[in-house]
C-alpha cells in the first residue's frame, strides 16, 4: 500500500494540474485516489505521519495538513493513540453545507438517486411555515431514495419554492447542482438531527427491519439574501452514517 501511495503522489506531481499545486494538496489527492481505486480500503490504517513524511520527503506539517482536510471531508478518521484510518462509516461534518452527492463523491463512493416522485403542488401548512411562504404558493416537491452504489442510505422529502426551481425535472441527481446552475445555491442552513426508530415506510425503503436505528434530519437552507430555498426532511440509516460537529471554547 505504501509503494502505491508513493507512486500516486509522484504521478500527481507529474500531471499538469499538479505542477504548481502545494505538496499537501498533491498528497491529499493521492490519498483520495488511492481510496477510490481500492488500494486503501475502508477500515485500513494509513502509514504514520512520520513514515509518510520520511518516504515522501515531506515535512510532518505538510502530511498533517493533507490528512486534516480528508478527515474534515469524512474520508479519513483519526483514533487517539491508534492512528489514521479510512472511514468505514460515512462521516458527515455538520459544519459544512454540502449535498448528499458531494458527501459521497468526496469519499470515493458512487452516489445514485431514485425519484419516488417529482411534482409541483400547492404549499402545505408545514411547508409554508418552514419556507416562509404565503398560503396558495406553489412548491416543487422531490421524494428521493439516495444510494451509495446499490445500498440505500437515505430517503428524503424536499420542498423548494416554485419561483426558485420552476421545473422539478431539472434535478437530475443533486438539488444543489440544479440550484447552483441557476445562481440560487444556498449558502447556509439550519439543521435539526435526532435519533429515531424507523417506522414501516422508511424502514422498507432503506431495507431495514421496522424499529431499526435511524437518524432523522430536518434542514432549512438560505440564500445569501436570507431567503429560504429548501425544506428537507430525511431519514438516514443509523448503521452507516455519523454526523460530526466541531466544538470550540469561546
Amino acid at each position: 500500500m505504501q509503494a502505491a501511495l508513493i507512486s500516486e503522489f509522484e504521478r500527481m506531481g507529474m500531471e499538469r494540474a499538479g505542477v504548481h499545486a502545494p505538496a499537501y494538496l498533491r498528497l491529499r489527492r493521492a490519498i483520495r485516489r488511492s481510496v477510490e481505486s481500492g488500494v486503501i480500503e475502508p477500515g485500513q490504517a494509513l502509514p504514520s505521519e512520520r513514515e509518510m513524511a520520511r518516504q515522501l520527503s515531506l515535512s510532518r506539517v505538510t502530511v498533517r495538513k493533507a490528512i486534516a482536510g480528508l478527515v474534515e471531508d469524512g474520508l479519513l478518521m483519526q483514533r487517539h493513540g491508534a492512528g489514521t484510518f479510512v472511514a468505514e462509516r460515512i462521516i458527515k461534518p455538520l459544519s459544512r453545507l454540502t449535498s448528499f452527492t458531494e458527501d459521497l463523491r468526496a469519499r470515493g463512493l458512487n452516489p445514485r438517486v431514485v425519484f419516488l416522485s417529482r411534482e409541483v403542488g400547492e404549499v402545505t401548512p408545514e411547508e409554508a411555515m418552514a419556507l416562509n411562504l404565503s398560503p396558495g404558493a406553489s412548491v416543487v416537491r422531490l421524494h428521493r431514495l439516495r444510494f451509495a452504489g446499490d445500498d440505500p442510505l437515505a430517503v428524503e422529502r424536499t420542498a423548494v419554492p416554485h419561483d426558485i426551481l420552476s421545473d422539478p425535472m431539472r434535478v437530475a441527481e443533486s438539488l444543489y447542482d440544479a440550484l447552483e446552475a441557476q445562481g440560487q445555491r444556498p449558502v447556509r442552513a439550519l439543521q435539526r438531527l435526532r435519533a429515531v426508530n424507523l417506522t414501516a415506510e422508511p424502514a422498507r425503503q432503506l431495507k431495514l427491519p421496522v424499529g431499526a436505528a435511524g437518524l432523522a434530519l430536518e434542514r432549512r437552507a438560505f440564500l445569501a439574501n436570507g431567503r429560504l430555498v429548501e425544506f428537507t426532511q430525511s431519514y438516514y440509516r443509523g448503521d452507516a452514517y455519523d454526523f460530526v460537529a466541531e466544538l470550540q471554547a469561546e
